[in-house]
């Protein structure tokens, strides 16, 4: 899972729609956002847990009131204000933005607020985002169960609690979430509740039954009616947009200043489709060389076996052929040997003609073989020419996708440019831009979410017809049933022992990795150990026995870090291993706030060392003195964004504070120009940390 960006509207203290936070990735993998306390950090680390699980951390506050209160102001009595969050991310070569939204409606004395709701998209192969046909909370949970979002998104300066007594049995539990262990009891519960059904009596579907599912049948077809008749409004509209968006930019074109920018953003759009068609038949080639000849390297223990079967032939002296028996059979039809000795029957001159029946081989058997072992050859041939063509298709993949995404950036640039520039009608036209490509992204979606619609109802359509159309059941389903409650119980014991002996490999893996990166960031002799149900302690070994050690809230801050460190060390080479019996796991992020507080030097100096290295990406939310001296030098050469939660105080004497960065100077204080209390966000202009 890779997090690309995070974008808030009327949530908390950020009032109306925030820029968008692009997160980093890469060797730069770290993400900084600079705040006091109050200004927005742990409202920010709440965004990310309430927009993929609606979940909050300890230190989050009153988690009903959620809509800006400014912007509840500003509207009447009985207005409602809409409060979301965007929250894009990749994972598995796919694309997706999860947006949670709730609203907030204001009545004469109190504030009432909706129940969240979470839409998934997933980008397409042209770039447009679509409507999921999956449920968020299934995407989510394969890729980072609930289960285990507290370990990946936490407050630092309460992240000692993962390892005290009372969380100990969410800390084996949410191991096994990630390791698989879950998966297999899961199979398991399945596999003895298919038992149990497969135990019932079979029931026969009857008249009734029929007319019911004609009836549902009939409903969903009405339904696809529907939807194709707002299909055609959409398309009709699609096109008025377009239209308008394209006058736009001639206008841009024509304004000086403005004409070279339009121009190149056009150039740019051409060679953004011509990218996403390339990258579209790059995959579609991929599909079909895997599904046309990717049987060819299943074939290997067949083919080997063939030649082992022709080699014995040759062995046996049976090939090449010598001798035909049709040969034979004629010398003994004619009773005449070819040295025209009289062959009758039941004298050893015929009884040695007729032995060589046994010897003789069949025309029919080589030519068989030479033509198989023609195919054989032709099979192994085109091994290494899949594997050759689906390496360059990936590549291929590949590229595109780093092409668009340097296209995009570029494309973002022009239209920063654009919004910013100096002549208000070229602002006025870039912003009336954005409005239309939001209208027709909104309407893109739309229609991706009907042809989904469209295309389930179908199914389910065909479905009915099926079981219109199902004949009785007869009585070799019991049989079968039978068969199968067998082969159940059979996979149940075989899932059972599979789960003990992968738990207990990668618990042991777990601890030496704990070990190794506890040892490299506290200075005391202790050694963490792990127990078979993941409590994590701490031993000391320097007497002549082990003694189990009282942790400080500093050790357990540093020993929670370490477990956390090396579940994704050993998920990581697990995944990668293809051990895991989950999906592609390799990649984590992390998002800490306040992770230096309530340690010393040596501790937060060590820590702001280790921590990019933990996972494929960091992000920290800091206020300026944990930001001090060794963690702003340690970190510097990981950053690759960093951000201002600029706080805007209603206080007429209230102290203005900033923040030194490189050259430049940002306010993290400073007084609001209304009576209302928000937070801004400000992007650091980026420089050479390395230096």
């Amino acid at each position: 899972m890779k997090l690309m960006s995070i974008q808030l509207n009327n949530f908390r203290q950020f009032y109306s729609m925030t820029p968008e936070i692009i997160l980093a990735g890469g060797e730069r993998n770290t993400t900084v956002i600079h705040g006091n306390n109050g200004a927005g950090k742990t409202t920010l680390l709440n965004a990310f847990t309430w927009v993929l699980y609606e979940k909050f951390t300890a230190a989050f506050g009153v988690e009903d009131q959620l809509v800006n209160k400014r912007a509840i102001s500003e509207v009447q009595i009985g207005e409602s204000v809409e409060c979301w969050v965007n929250l894009v991310f990749e994972h598995d070569g796919k694309r997706y933005r999860f947006r949670r939204s709730c609203y907030g409606y204001r009545t004469n004395d109190k504030i009432e607020h909706t129940k969240s709701k979470l839409s998934p998209y997933i980008a397409a192969d042209d770039g447009r985002w679509v409507v999921s046909h999956q449920l968020a909370e299934d995407i989510i949970g394969r890729i980072l169960p609930e289960t285990l979002y507290q370990y990946f998104f936490f407050d630092g300066e309460r992240i000692e609690r993962i390892v005290r007594d009372e969380k100990k049995g969410e800390i084996a539990e949410a191991t096994k979430e990630l390791l698989g262990i879950k998966v297999l009891n899961r199979a398991v519960e399945h596999l003895k509740a298919a038992r149990r059904t497969l135990e019932d009596e079979l029931k026969i579907i009857g008249d009734s039954e029929t007319k019911k599912l004609l009836k549902e049948q009939k409903s969903l077809e009405t339904k696809i009616n529907e939807l194709l008749a707002r299909q055609k409004e959409i398309s009709t509209e699609s096109q008025y947009q377009e239209e308008i968006r394209k006058n736009i930019g001639e206008r841009l074109l024509e304004l000086s200043g403005a004409g070279e920018l339009q121009s190149r953003r056009d150039q740019l759009e051409q060679q953004g489709k011509l990218l996403k068609e390339q990258l579209k038949q790059a995959k579609d080639i991929l599909k079909r060389v895997i599904s046309t000849r990717g049987y060819t390297v299943l074939l290997s223990d067949v083919t080997a076996e063939f030649r082992n079967i022709i080699d014995g032939l040759r062995e046996r002296g049976e090939l090449p052929t010598g001798i035909k028996r049709q040969f034979v059979g004629d010398l003994l039809e004619q009773k005449r040997c070819i040295c025209g000795a009289e062959l009758i029957n039941g004298t050893h001159a015929h009884h040695l003609v007729e032995s060589w029946l046994d010897k003789a081989g069949s025309s029919d058997v080589e030519e068989i073989a030479i033509r198989m072992g023609a195919q054989v050859d032709e099979i192994d041939k085109q091994v290494p020419e899949f594997w050759q063509e689906v390496d360059r298709q990936q590549d291929n993949i590949k590229q595109y996708r780093t092409d668009i995404s340097t296209l995009e950036n570029e494309l973002d640039t022009i239209r920063e440019k654009l919004i910013n520039y100096p002549d208000e009608d070229i602002q006025q036209l870039q912003k009336r831009l954005d409005i239309t490509a939001s209208k027709i992204c909104d309407l893109i979606l739309e229609q991706g979410a009907n042809q989904q619609k469209v295309d389930d109802l179908t199914i389910e359509v065909g479905e009915l017809v099926k079981q219109v159309s199902k004949q009785k059941m007869n009585e070799q389903k019991q049989a079968l049933a039978q068969r199968r409650i067998t082969a159940a119980q059979e996979a149940t014991e075989c899932l059972i022992e599979v789960r003990k002996r992968l738990e207990q490999q990668f618990r042991l893996l777990l601890e030496q990795k704990v070990q190794q990166i506890f040892a490299q960031i506290s200075f005391t002799p202790y050694i963490p150990k792990l127990s078979e149900k993941y409590e994590l302690t701490l031993i000391e070994n320097t007497t002549w026995q082990n003694a189990t050690v009282a942790a400080s809230t500093g050790e357990n801050q540093i020993l929670s870090l370490s477990f956390i460190g090396a579940i994704i060390d050993r998920v990581r080479e697990w995944s990668e291993n293809k051990l895991l019996m989950v999906s592609d796991s390799s990649t984590f992020p992390i998002v800490m706030d306040s992770p230096f507080g309530t340690l010393d030097e040596m501790y937060r100096r060590q820590i702001a060392k280790t921590i990019p290295n933990l996972a494929n990406q960091l992000v920290v939310l800091v206020t300026k003195t944990q930001w001090r001296g060794e963690v702003a030098q340690e970190m510097a050469n990981y950053i690759g964004r960093e951000y201002i939660l600029t706080y805007n105080s209603p206080k007429l004497d209230c102290e203005e504070d900033s923040i030194v960065i490189g050259s430049d100077r940002y306010p993290l204080v400073k007084q609001s120009p209304n009576e209302f209390e928000y937070t801004e966000i400000i992007e650091v202009q980026r420089h050479d940390y390395s230096s």
